[in-house]
């Protein structure tokens, strides 16, 4: 018997034969994420349904020095959770529920393979708001939102997934199981082991149980789309909308390339307002109609607006959203290239005209375009594949794009994480000094470099 076939016996024989699926059994959902990056069947497919068996698993692969790969919605943009044929993927499917409710301490305890919009829509019957919101929501699942370190719209506003996280229950490469479960915003007893584990894309441990923060409803919203002159009044726009009305809900910039093709593809095509201005800016806020429409006033009479539509209805605001969410479009209309990266906030005008020239000059007529959330630092870039010469020199953009953002200070991921498909471009944002102890950090929690080895490094 092999040790693969002795591994899978001991599997069998400690959680059963329903939750240790092999061959065709596997769906090919579990074969790569949306990326579509090398897929490969896994050579197991470990379904556990609590955290004492999540232990089990690894206690066993660990001791047969086994690969696992752990997997959530696989939703996920960077291949984090893509296995190699030779891998144990260890889905987390059947983890799944919400535990409680505690409005006195404001959180929601879930299990880790609850997905995002479960998690929102029982906090909301409460009477709350959980702030973490993807387009993937359907389909995501929190366990990988916090190994990720998930971002969204929301992040101006609320933060990061980072931020919404009190506590962690998480298995370890070698089965012990970390209590980190805390409801309490002000605790200093030691370091904040949670914290190793939000971001680090299950290398580090699987993680099974999570307390969340809850905030309360923001009740009226308001949307406004508007147009600007340039990248220094989108800034200078936001910080006046922050003094005056409280930082927005969301804050989306449309570089004109973009909002051009969102426009283009609606159900009836007609440009809510001309397509010539260099920028829009997509903007939600519970502040009033009045501070709002004060705030759009000194912003038209100071230059850093030149026009500007304040939805009267919620079908309008809707319709005004469908433009900024013309990137759910993509992966029929185009063959992208994205890029999500992160930048200080006053250069990302900057980083968008020279990685715009430098792609020009390199590829002539290729089509690119820019958008992002720019209030926490976030600018996405998609490069259609289709408009260069095939086959189409991926590396080379990559290398390209990554370079500049290396130039200007920024980060390689701003949300999707490392995975499979940054790793060789992570040395642009992260030293080396400062890599070789994210690989000691990886030696102490996983010894034998059992969970998803080959993610974020070799």
């Amino acid at each position: 018997m092999s040790d693969v076939q002795h591994t899978l016996k001991a599997l069998r024989a400690a959680l059963g034969d329903a939750q240790v699926l092999t061959g065709d059994a596997i769906s090919p959902r579990h074969h790569t994420d949306w990326t579509r990056h090398a897929p490969a069947c896994p050579a197991a497919l470990i379904l556990p349904t609590h955290t004492e068996q999540v232990a089990t698993a690894l206690r066993i692969c660990n001791a047969a020095r086994q690969s696992v790969v752990p997997q959530g919605g696989m939703t996920g943009l960077a291949g984090g959770a893509v296995p190699r044929p030779t891998d144990f993927a260890l889905s987390l499917d059947r983890l799944q529920g919400i535990e409680e409710i505690d409005e006195a301490a404001a959180t929601v305890t879930v299990k880790a393979g609850t997905t995002l919009q479960a998690i929102q829509q029982a906090v909301a019957d409460a009477g709350y708001l959980f702030p973490l919101d993807l387009g993937a929501r359907g389909s995501c699942q929190i366990g990988g939102n916090i190994a990720t370190n998930a971002g969204g719209n929301a992040v101006i506003r609320y933060g990061m997934t980072r931020d919404l996280v009190l506590g962690l229950e998480v298995v370890l490469a070698d089965g012990r199981v970390l209590n980190l479960m805390n409801k309490m915003i002000k605790n200093n007893c030691g370091y904040d082991l949670k914290q190793c584990f939000i971001g680090s894309e299950g290398t580090l441990g699987v993680i099974t149980r999570a307390v969340l923060k809850m905030a309360p409803q923001p009740g009226h919203s308001t949307t406004l789309l508007c147009a600007l002159p340039d990248y220094a009044s989108a800034v200078a726009f936001l910080r006046r909308v922050q003094r005056s009305a409280g930082t927005p809900q969301a804050y989306e910039l449309m570089w004109q390339d973009f909002y051009r093709m969102g426009v283009a593809w609606l159900e009836n095509p007609v440009a809510p307002m001309p397509d010539h201005h260099p920028l829009y800016v997509l903007l939600e806020s519970s502040a009033s109609a009045e501070v709002l429409e004060q705030t759009l006033n000194a912003a038209l009479e100071a230059g850093e607006v030149v026009d500007a539509i304040l939805a009267s209805s919620q079908a309008q605001a809707r319709s005004l959203w469908k433009i900024r969410e013309a990137t759910g479009e993509f992966p029929v209309r185009l063959a992208p290239l994205n890029f999500d990266i992160s930048l200080p906030i006053g250069q990302i005008g900057e980083f968008a005209d020279l990685c715009r020239q430098r792609l020009d000059l390199r590829w002539p007529g290729n089509h690119s375009v820019y958008f992002g959330h720019i209030g926490d630092s976030n600018l996405h870039l998609t490069v259609d594949l289709n408009s260069l010469p095939q086959p189409a020199p991926v590396f080379e953009i990559e290398d390209l794009v990554y370079r500049a953002v290396g130039q200007l200070g920024g980060a390689v991921s701003a949300e999707h994480g490392i995975g499979l498909l940054k790793r060789e471009f992570l040395h642009h944002s992260v030293s080396a000094e400062a890599l070789q102890t994210m690989v000691e950090l990886k030696r102490s929690f996983d010894p034998n470099g059992i969970l998803n080895p080959g993610k974020i490094f070799d």
